[in-house]
This record gives C-alpha cells, sequence and structure tokens, in this order.
C-alpha cells in the first residue's frame, strides 16, 4: 500500500501560510472552476441545531490536478463558551488516478480558515477600488484577523475599524491587529460610521439577521460577505442588492441557497432566473470586474470545495519540500 502523509495543525501551520503564494492557489482555482471539467458536487451540509452546530463536507475533481481533497468542516458556535473553538475539522487528500489515501490533514480547521481568507483577497484584487485604504471589518474571531491580513496583501489598506457585538473582543482584536500590522487599526461601536466611512467591508460573522443597511452603503466600495454558508445565516440586507452596481458569487448554486443571494431572492430583490458572473469568470477573463471607480460590488463567499482540494495540495507539496509530516503505512 502506498504511504500516507499524516501532517497535524502543528505541522501545517509551519509550512502553511496566508501569503501571496496561498493567495494565487486559490486564485488558479477559480480560474479553473469557470474553465469547466471541475466535478464539485453540491456541500453536504448537516445542522445540528440542539448545540448552535452544523458540518460541512466540501470536496472537488480538477482536471489536470494529480489529487482531490475532501473536507469535513464542524463549525460550533458556543464552543468559545466552553473553552474551544467554534470551528475545527480536517482533510483527506486522495489521489485522483488511483483513489489510495495520499495525506491526512489533521488541520483543525487551519487549511480552511487560510483558504477563506485567500478567497477574501481574491475578491478583494478583482473587485475593490485598487486604492482603497480603509477597511471595516465586521466580526472579531479568527477569520475577521485573517481577511484584514488578506485585504492587505492586495490592497493598500492603511485604517481599519473592528465592530463585534461583544465589544471586549473587537477591542483585543484591533489592538492584536494594530500590533501585527503596524496600522491604525481600532474598536468601533458605531457600525454605520465605519461602513460609511470604509473602502471596503468584509462580514465575518454567524449571523442570522443582517448587520449591514443598503442606506449605509456608498458608491465607490466593495463588500465581501463571507459568513453566509447556511440558509439561516444573512449578514446584509437583502436590498443591498439594489443598490449594489455588480453583484459576484462564488458559487451562484450555492449562494442562491446559502448565501446572501437566497435572501435577496426571497425578497424579491433580485428575479429568481438572474444569472450572475461569478468570480472564478472575472478571475479567468471571461468577465469584467468592477468597471468605475463609482461603482458599488458586493461579493458572497459561501466556500467551495475547490478551494479546499487547491489548499489541501498546495499544503502537501510545502510539506513534501519541507519534509515535514509523519509517514504512516496501513
Amino acid at each position: 500500500m502506498p504511504e500516507i502523509k499524516i501532517l497535524t495543525e502543528a505541522d501545517l501551520r509551519e509550512i502553511a501560510h496566508l501569503d501571496l503564494e496561498a493567495v494565487d492557489c486559490v486564485e488558479r482555482a477559480f480560474a479553473a472552476l469557470a474553465q469547466g471539467g471541475v466535478v464539485m458536487p453540491p456541500i453536504l451540509s448537516m445542522a445540528i441545531p440542539d448545540h448552535n452546530g452544523e458540518v460541512d463536507v466540501k470536496t472537488a475533481y480538477v482536471p489536470g490536478v494529480e489529487s482531490f481533497a475532501i473536507k469535513m468542516s464542524p463549525g460550533f458556535f458556543d464552543n468559545p463558551k466552553i473553552g474551544l473553538p467554534s470551528t475545527s475539522g480536517l482533510m483527506i487528500l486522495f489521489s485522483a488516478r488511483t483513489g489510495m489515501v495520499e495525506a491526512l490533514l489533521l488541520d483543525n480547521g487551519y487549511l480552511t480558515d487560510v483558504r477563506t481568507a485567500a478567497a477574501g483577497a481574491v475578491a478583494a484584487k478583482h473587485l475593490a477600488p485598487e486604492d482603497a485604504r480603509t477597511a471595516c471589518i465586521v466580526g472579531a474571531g479568527t477569520q475577521a484577523k485573517l481577511q484584514l491580513q488578506a485585504l492587505r496583501l492586495v490592497r493598500p489598506i492603511e485604517q481599519a475599524r473592528y465592530w463585534a457585538r461583544d465589544v471586549a473582543k473587537a477591542e483585543a482584536t484591533a489592538h492584536e491587529m494594530a500590533q501585527a500590522l503596524g496600522i491604525d487599526v481600532k474598536p468601533t461601536t458605531h457600525l454605520q460610521d465605519a461602513v460609511g466611512e470604509a473602502d471596503v467591508i468584509v462580514t465575518t460573522t454567524p449571523s442570522s439577521q443582517p448587520l449591514i443597511k443598503a442606506e449605509w452603503l456608498r458608491a465607490g466600495q466593495h463588500v465581501t460577505a463571507m459568513g453566509s454558508d447556511q440558509d439561516h445565516k444573512n449578514e446584509l440586507d437583502p436590498s443591498c442588492f439594489t443598490r449594489a452596481d455588480l453583484y459576484v458569487p462564488d458559487r451562484q448554486s450555492q449562494t442562491r441557497i446559502l448565501g446572501e443571494l437566497h435572501h435577496a431572492l426571497a425578497a424579491e430583490h433580485v428575479a429568481d432566473d438572474r444569472q450572475f458572473d461569478e468570480l472564478g469568470d472575472i478571475v479567468a477573463g471571461k468577465a469584467p470586474g468592477r468597471r468605475t471607480p463609482e461603482d458599488l460590488t458586493i461579493c458572497d463567499l459561501t466556500g467551495t470545495g475547490i478551494q479546499d482540494t487547491a489548499i489541501a495540495t498546495f499544503a502537501r507539496q510545502r510539506a513534501v519540500a519541507a519534509g515535514a509530516g509523519t509517514p504512516f503505512n496501513s
């Protein structure tokens, strides 16, 4: 039997970081999705309402890529109350030629965090104003921190404001990011003002009620909504769609049932048969992104299986190069 490489979270944190190479990896995955031939089944999603939890299973086969990943991603959002992280999980990498297991990535959700943040960078690269210098980050968890780091990779962000329902957490996150990035980062209790002043707004929460109101938005802004990955989650007022010059889903077949588009359809702000260019279409040059400096753009990220295959193969390549991980023979 072929040797299996076991990579722990500690291994992966040493070799796979949120950097431009990771962003390029995810960007190429979106382009591949637009080119056709990718096999990406619908997300298998199971809610566990008794414990404010959910489990998603995602995967994708990409022609020409030697491996594919299957990712299992639990999210239990009351866990911080008992001292546990809200997300965990693992990825399994298989040979696309033989189906044999090649690697077990015990990442506890770390690679999902990296690829999600990288997708935010891809969205900003193609949709945010080129001279964007101010950001509003909604939320104060791990993804809220990573999204600001991701933005800084592709745009000259000099100032950021963090808003969260938990004011103390927003204060702690803002302080941490100010120290880490060396820029003006502060908490705010005035979300409307922070949104109005920002060039880029990123929402990172599991909220089931809209947080961003349409009347707060202005011409020239970009919004990335990445928290709505279940049908009950909703961060943007559906009427935001009536204000947007361009709406871009990561995968419309997903956003119409899970993302912000789902709620805009239910509110009849978007016609049920309307088709949108996806992020991959823009990355691949098949569709335009931001057309003018005055455009108000929205990107709806629900997370795709192709991102998981991309980041898992990326991590394995780095592991081979670094000699990381533990070999296992079954």
